[in-house]
């Protein structure tokens, strides 16, 4: 289809629409705000919102099935460079073999790809990310949203360039028991906020001591899934669900558990354009063993405006004010007095974003071109907080930040930590 080809409001459908405003987005003119329904034939099958997912192992296929099961949308191309997940997702959904791929760029590659779910291991979010704002793709990703700060700046302005609808998929903002004790907080119900505490897991998975290289099973493309990280013989513990334990590829529960919590704390203080100005760790590493990433950890991190927050073991996020504390946890939202559980914030007061869905949140944004409840600026800032907290543990002092320049200060070996270097050829 030639870009330069003229639509009529009768002849210009939803896709149409979407792929025209990601051409214009460049050229800094503004799409609607509001498109009407008419305009897109919404009953039409034709034009639901398209979606290519790549990641279909636990996480990535239960949320497939999330989106494929709403009814203005529709998964139409599955990739996994785990031939066994990837033929399971594509079963699932009831799609050709032609829809299936190994490579994600060649599901990007595809113009009837409106946006793509992105649900790969960490250290593949942002350049995933990236090259599909730039394919015209609006983009879900998975949680934490980034391996290191840097890339989380470079993937922001990226979202920002080509115009591009961005969901982090710290699907906890869209819980109305989080929303509530965020609001509460910031309307000063507990008094003026002076500690937040933060729980996480520790490290639930284990490894042997010693460890030996296995053989590649068939139909895995372990090459592909090292990507930008550094090359390193293949052993089971490596992939799937544990390269969260290994700093090469995540962070640890500090950046699985904590880019949840730390969220909202960070919704709660009203910090989502920034972050803490200093941070402290204590962490216990493995000594042996394929996993590098903490076993438990303890950060305290204090803010500009004098707010401290304590991060340990536990679960959740506390809110302590001069006047009481919140408590909120998923399905739990417990407070002192018990009396702020029925406080009503008045119409004139600060009403957050609201969002009772996550999946949704993100397709109404499609239509709409808004911001959703999570944009990438928030999911970079909230990962940054994890990995100053990783960053702080490794190195064993008290670190000062500057959030603005998003730099550590006087500290040539702390912002060395900030990026990584990357495998050839996946530069972003």
């Amino acid at each position: 289809m030639s870009n330069n080809r003229i639509y009529t409001k009768k002849t210009l459908n939803r896709r149409d629409f979407l792929k025209s405003s990601a051409l214009i987005a460049g050229a800094a003119i503004v799409c609607p705000t509001i498109v009407p329904s008419s305009v897109f034939c919404a009953d039409a099958p034709s034009n639901r919102i398209t979606i290519g997912c790549i990641g279909t192992g636990g996480q990535g296929s239960g949320n497939m099935r999330g989106f494929n099961a709403k009814s203005d949308c529709q998964v139409v191309a599955v990739c996994d460079v785990d031939a066994g997940h990837r033929e399971n997702a594509r079963k699932r959904i009831g799609l050709d073999p032609k829809s299936s791929y190994n490579d994600f760029r060649e599901l990007l590659a595809r113009n009837d790809i409106d946006a793509v779910y992105i649900a790969t291991p960490d250290h593949w979010h942002v350049p995933t990310s990236i090259a599909a704002v730039r394919a015209g793709k609006d983009v879900y990703c998975e949680k934490p949203l980034t391996l290191t700060i840097a890339e989380g700046r470079t993937l922001v302005n990226e979202v920002k360039r080509y115009g591009r609808v961005f969901q982090t998929g710290s699907q906890q903002r869209s819980g109305s028991e989080f929303r509530k004790a965020c609001e509460l907080v910031v309307n000063e119900r507990i008094g003026k906020l002076h500690t937040m505490r933060v729980g996480i897991s520790g490290n639930n998975r284990t490894c042997e001591p010693t460890w030996m290289p296995e053989p590649v099973p068939e139909g895995f493309d372990y090459d592909l899934w090292l990507g930008p990280a550094p090359c390193k013989p293949y052993h089971t513990q490596r992939c799937h669900y544990q390269f969260r334990f290994i700093l090469e590829y995540s962070g640890g529960q500090m950046t699985n558990w904590g880019a949840h919590h730390l969220d909202i704390a960070q919704w709660g203080n009203q910090s989502d354009d920034t972050g803490p100005v200093e941070i402290r760790g204590n962490g216990e590493f493995p000594k042996t063993g394929l996993f590098t990433t903490a076993l438990n950890a303890e950060v305290e991190y204090t803010y500009a405006g004098g707010v401290k927050m304590f991060l340990k073991r536990g679960g959740g996020t506390r809110f302590e004010g001069t006047e009481g504390w919140i408590y909120v946890n998923r399905g739990k939202l417990e407070a002192e007095p018990k009396s702020l559980l029925t406080s009503v914030i008045g119409p004139d007061e600060i009403h957050l974003y609201e969002s009772n869905d996550h999946k949704q949140n993100f397709l109404d944004c499609i239509k709409s071109r808004k911001d959703p409840i999570c944009n990438a600026e928030i999911g970079h800032r909230s990962s940054t907080v994890c990995h100053l907290g990783n960053i702080a543990m490794l190195l064993d002092r008290t670190l000062k930040w500057n959030p603005q320049k998003e730099q550590f200060i006087g500290d040539d070996e702390a912002n060395r930590m900030t990026w990584r270097p990357r495998r050839a050829p996946w530069s972003l």
